[in-house]
């Protein structure tokens, strides 16, 4: 949870999620937990309110230094236990024995953890919708550029630039929309004293722990989670989605922009995409740098959830094992949105480009129509074996595929002549009409978009 990641910060630190998970993020987090339990034992009746008010006013003085409690951590295995010893002195006497009310260690980190993610998500939120809106309007401005669909990175079937924006659109939304929930749902505060049960703040439990929620805009819980960490599973599982889906868009981004390819290219400010040798290079390195980042998600949410098995009522190593994770994991996620967001702004869309590769492979590219044309005619297999064997000799001899599968139709079935023509062939072969229900799809993830959209607001 550091600060600072120092060389690598710009490409692996990027936007607004680095703040609020750096050392000072989790410790406002951790004091605004501290504050609000104050005022939250002070709407139950528990705490006076001016010593509420005294606690929660030396919270927010800024006079706590992170690196000083990281350095007196070790002594009690988490920096709660120097923070709350700081804390005690800096307010009056009269208010110092009312610090930390009912709470232990893990009520406090467990809360700023759900604190800091909160935050973040908002940051990450932000950044998906505004990639989303960029998404929508490449689907509706490029629902009829053609351009070659690729499977197994060959040439396969007529394809629209739209579908494939429509495509990360789908995604992306309903990452998106899943991290909007965990936010608003599943992030909740922690309160349960010493074993989970608050049995020092008598009757009251309940109580302050709903105040705590509402002073600190989170969940209020059934009951404390100490070793119940499926919401920090959910969490996790929510982050490694949306990185995964940033990280096929970047991929598919970076594979567009290779220059055997080129049929979009990041357009950034001057001097972003060089190369320290080569004068020539233009790397689209926005979508370069949301892959990195993105990539860094699964080995973080494999960790968190490799600490799920919390002993007893407190666990013994577990629960300091999530906190590095999640930082780098809200860090890296929150990097990869920013970054995507950035080459969505940045891109250009060569259309000239993405025709003139879709007639690389000429006739060949809708054999697949002129098979189906045929298989009610020649029986499903015999189709196939006519076309393949005249895609393979159209691909040596540069001869037009429908000539040669005219040719081979009126060699075996002449009773054919009159349906399979030349002219009826290449009339199958124009790749505008062989898109099947593309614009249904499009329309499809647009209206699902819009419909989201108006909720967000």
């Amino acid at each position: 949870m550091s600060d600072d990641i120092g060389l690598f910060g710009a490409v692996l630190a990027r936007g607004p999620v680095a703040g609020a998970v750096s050392d000072q993020g989790w410790l406002a987090a951790m004091l605004d937990v501290e504050g609000a339990l104050a005022r939250a034992g002070a709407a139950a009746g528990l705490i006076p309110p001016s010593a509420a008010e005294a606690i929660a006013a030396a919270c927010g003085s800024g006079e706590f230094d992170a690196a000083a409690l990281g350095k007196q951590a070790g002594a009690s295995g988490n920096p709660v236990v120097p923070l709350v010893s700081v804390l005690t002195k800096a307010v009056p006497p009269d208010a110092a024995g009312y610090v930390h009310l009912g709470a232990t260690s893990q009520d406090i980190l467990d809360s700023a953890a759900m604190l800091v993610a909160h935050r973040a998500l908002g940051h990450i939120g932000a950044d998906l919708d505004a990639t989303a809106d960029s998404l929508a309007q490449l689907a509706d401005e490029h629902r009829t550029t053609l351009l070659p669909g690729r499977t197994l990175l060959q040439h396969a079937l007529p394809a629209t630039f739209g579908l494939i924006a429509a495509g990360w659109l789908s995604g992306l939304a309903a990452a998106a929309t899943r991290l909007g929930q965990i936010r608003r749902t599943r992030l909740a505060v922690q309160l349960g004293g010493a074993a989970g049960t608050l049995a020092s703040l008598g009757n009251d439990g309940p109580k302050v722990t709903a105040a705590l929620a509402n002073e600190l805009g989170l969940a209020d819980p059934i009951l404390p989670w100490h070793t119940d960490r499926t919401r920090v599973a959910e969490l996790a599982g929510g982050l490694g989605v949306t990185a995964g889906v940033i990280a096929k868009i970047a991929k598919d981004i970076v594979l567009l922009a290779q220059t055997e390819v080129a049929e979009v290219a990041e357009r950034g400010p001057e001097g972003s995409g060089g190369s320290s040798t080569l004068p020539q290079k233009h790397n689209p390195i926005a979508a370069i740098c949301a892959g990195a980042n993105a990539r860094q998600a699964p080995g973080l949410v494999a960790t968190l959830l490799a600490a799920m098995d919390h002993e007893h009522q407190r666990a013994a190593g577990a629960w300091h094992a999530e906190w590095r994770p999640l930082s780098e994991l809200l860090r890296a996620t929150g990097s990869a949105a920013a970054w995507l967001r950035e080459s969505l702004d940045r891109l250009e869309v060569d259309r000239a480009r993405m025709r003139a590769n879709l007639d690389l492979l000429g006739d060949l590219l809708l054999a697949e129509r002129v098979r189906n044309a045929l298989a009610p005619h020649l029986g499903r297999a015999a189709a196939h074996e006519v076309v393949v064997s005249a895609c393979a000799e159209a691909a040596e001899s540069r001869h037009a595929l429908a000539d040669l599968v005219a040719g081979r139709v009126a060699a075996t079935r002449p009773d054919l002549d009159d349906v399979f023509t030349a002219e009826e062939l290449n009339r199958l072969l124009e790749p505008a009409d062989y898109l099947g229900s593309s614009q249904v799809f499009i329309d499809r993830a647009l209206q699902a978009y819009r419909s989201r959209d108006r909720d967000r607001h």
